[in-house]
């Protein structure tokens, strides 16, 4: 029996304007400005798809694609209401899930907030909060690794030896800034950051991040990964953060302008890839486990303006500013397992153009 379900509810908010002239009244509508659910309770304004003019006749072919390929939730924004929300595979609003790698954009923010706090610089190596010895390498390759190549994915650190992130484990292979490699160590700017704020990880997460929007859930040790589990909402409130650049309501969380280097090219290997956030419409990119360079964009059915938090077996945060969207997506693999990047991204994008465009 299928459990998918949707939220549409239409609504039109109109205000009164007085002229300063001569005292008439006259109606205008609200710009539909971006909404923010509260902070306290678990009320989220909605939008109807007849409101956007989508093609209401395509959402449930949207939902049974979903459902069939292994989704456990969904959800959809619009300037942060929610237009589609569906839950389905014996997965429900309360129940928690993992993000997998799509958590690796959650250390980004916290580092913009530590780095604006003037806790750490990401200019600066590495060495300067984790002490020297961090790594197998030399002491010459190792102090030519910042926060930022921690950050890139270009550390120059062996990504074949598995995800320990113990010096004996994280060997040269290549200088910092050379090589672009998918690896664990990113791992290691969380140990950055406690350094510099003299506060563990959970802490420091929790009240700069985690509880300023509203989010629950928790980081969950699982063999050498730390890996944060919540709700699907919970992974929208951090989307919508990121589409708002950083702003919840009138507060600036994550430094505008450090989210917008994130999310921009960090280096000249990957074009596809910012500070742990992957790029949509550049000419090449490269997965994980491969020195490949790809030409083409990375998921060619989706806007060229989308960026992407991308996880381990298809979990998924979607931002396309051009379209005021924020989609999330929960659940196992579609397919086949895999690492971040899927061909199951094009193949959603091509029912989610049916429904948007």
């Amino acid at each position: 029996m299928k459990s998918h379900f949707y939220i549409i509810i239409p609504f039109l908010i109109l205000i009164f304007n007085c002229s300063s002239d001569d005292s008439t009244v006259k109606q205008e509508p609200v710009l539909d400005t971006l909404y923010f659910p509260s902070l306290i309770s678990d009320t989220w304004d909605t939008k109807s798809i007849s409101e956007l003019n989508w093609n209401e006749s395509e959402t449930q072919v949207l939902l049974d694609y979903l459902e069939e390929k292994n989704t456990k939730s969904f959800i959809m924004l619009h300037k942060g209401k929610i237009v589609i929300e569906a839950y389905m595979n014996d997965h429900d609003a309360n129940k928690t899930w993992y993000w997998a790698s799509a958590g690796k954009t959650l250390t980004t923010a916290v580092s913009g907030i530590a780095q604006e706090e003037g806790l750490l610089d990401i200019n600066n190596k590495a060495s300067d909060y984790l002490g020297t010895g961090w790594t197998s390498a030399s002491l010459e390759k190792e102090n030519l690794i910042t926060c930022k190549n921690l950050l890139s994915m270009n550390s120059g650190l062996d990504d074949t030896l598995g995800d320990d992130v113990s010096p004996s484990n994280l060997q040269y292979i290549a200088d910092s800034g050379t090589r672009w490699a998918y690896h664990n160590v990113y791992v290691k700017m969380q140990d950055v950051i406690v350094e510099a704020s003299n506060q563990n990880w959970t802490n420091y997460f929790n009240t700069k991040l985690r509880d300023k929007i509203g989010m629950t859930g928790q980081w969950i040790n699982l063999g050498d990964l730390s890996v944060y589990w919540s709700n699907t909402r919970s992974m929208a409130r951090f989307g919508l953060l990121i589409a708002a650049k950083g702003k919840w309501e009138n507060t600036q969380i994550i430094p505008e302008a450090f989210l917008r280097e994130a999310t921009n090219t960090s280096q000249n290997i990957n074009e596809a890839y910012g500070y742990l956030w992957w790029l949509n419409g550049k000419s090449s990119y490269h997965l994980p486990q491969s020195q490949f360079k790809f030409n083409g964009k990375l998921v060619p059915n989706a806007p060229d303006d989308m960026y992407a938090a991308l996880g381990k077996n298809d979990q998924k945060i979607y931002v396309v500013p051009s379209k005021d969207l924020i989609i999330i997506r929960m659940g196992n693999a579609a397919d086949g397992d895999n690492f971040a990047l899927s061909s199951f991204d094009n193949d959603l994008w091509a029912k989610i153009n049916a429904v948007i465009n």
